[in-house]
């Protein structure tokens, strides 16, 4: 991975960036294919700052070791405003069932995140018959601000991201003035705002090897036992009458 470093991330310090040490995360029997990674990010401007963030974390999590897709919200409908089985619709959801992990990534804008952001996680169910397509996923969220910097769009990504029953790691970046901190390639310049972006990749990188081998054992519940076993015996019940 280092070798491809200088092309890939040439704005950081080679030195120190370190690749994960899987064993000190996962357990025996644990899955062993590389972390799946969702990128959704909230802005359809020709020069999105959002989208040049959301490559820039690809970059790096695929330097760590993950499979990285990122999603187009481009022809995206409101929610509600089509059917599920919409194209854009279906594509989305079916990236949110293959990923084990999601970054989030919205410009702030009126001081929130965007619609386009919220829409694309309005169109993620919270469940689909018995499957939750995001519970026990990891999730890391960043913003980006044309003005100083802000944590309103962030707050309300991690608020969403506890309603989807996500784990949403500690660490968050905002990016502010994110005009200034791009170069004319669309590359992320070195700057605190960069590194604090690495660590936000590295350390979802590092929850996601920690949650995914035991997150239906973490999201296991009291409350969906009983129901469970209370639908179990209405049915014998109704087979003995």
């Amino acid at each position: 991975m280092s070798e491809a470093m200088p092309m890939e991330l040439p704005n950081l310090d080679p030195a120190q960036l370190m690749a994960i040490d899987t064993a000190a995360l996962a357990a025996p029997g644990d899955p062993s294919h590389p972390p799946r990674i969702l990128i959704l990010y909230g802005s359809l401007r020709e020069r999105s700052y959002s989208r040049l963030l959301a490559h820039e974390a690809a970059r790096l999590l695929r330097w760590f070791g993950c499979e990285v897709r990122i999603y187009d919200p481009r022809d995206l409908p409101l929610p509600d405003g089509a059917e599920p089985d919409h194209p854009k619709v279906q594509e989305l959801r079916d990236l949110a069932d293959w990923s084990e992990g999601m970054v989030w990534v919205s410009p702030e804008r009126h001081g929130a995140m965007t619609g386009i952001m919220k829409a694309q996680i309005d169109w993620i169910p919270l469940t689909v018959g018995s499957r939750r397509p995001t519970q026990g996923k990891t999730l890391a969220v960043m913003q980006v601000s044309g003005g100083s910097q802000s944590f309103n769009a962030v707050n309300q990504l991690r608020t969403l991201g506890r309603w989807m029953r996500m784990v949403t790691i500690p660490n968050q970046s905002s990016v502010a003035k994110a005009f200034q901190e791009f170069d004319e390639a669309g590359r992320m310049k070195p700057s605190s705002y960069y590194q604090r972006v690495v660590d936000v990749c590295e350390e979802l990188v590092k929850f996601t090897w920690l949650v995914r081998g035991r997150s239906a054992y973490l999201t296991d519940r009291y409350s969906e036992r009983v129901e469970s076993a209370e639908e179990l015996s209405r049915r014998v019940n109704q087979r003995a009458i």
